[in-house]
């Protein structure tokens, strides 16, 4: 488990839309890791994708608004997030299995 800080959060997603099949888990993963978060992206059988994210507010808040445009391939019709305390559970931003 990797400490989180004081001021980190933790930012829960599930995008909807046309982002399956379109690279959308491999341009959230880029993206994330080139802000330097932790946490993971799947697909969710049900066609959209989710990802939980934690680091600074103003970092994930700019990521929020890179989930909402995703990759030129894909659609992004709504984006459901959340905001919460960071866990500190989650290592580097990887892809994960799907739920």
């Amino acid at each position: 488990m990797v400490a989180a800080a004081d001021t980190d959060r933790r930012l829960e997603a599930t995008i909807h839309g046309r982002v399956q099949g379109v690279g959308f888990r491999y341009f959230v993963q880029r993206e994330a890791q080139r802000r330097s978060l932790k946490g993971w992206v799947r697909n969710l059988r049900g066609g959209g994708v989710q990802v939980a994210a934690e680091g600074p507010l103003e970092v994930l808040e700019e990521f929020l608004d890179t989930l909402r445009e995703g990759p030129p391939m894909a659609w992004v019709q709504r984006v459901d997030s959340s905001w919460k305390s960071a866990k500190g559970e989650v290592g580097p931003f990887e892809v994960t299995y799907t739920v």
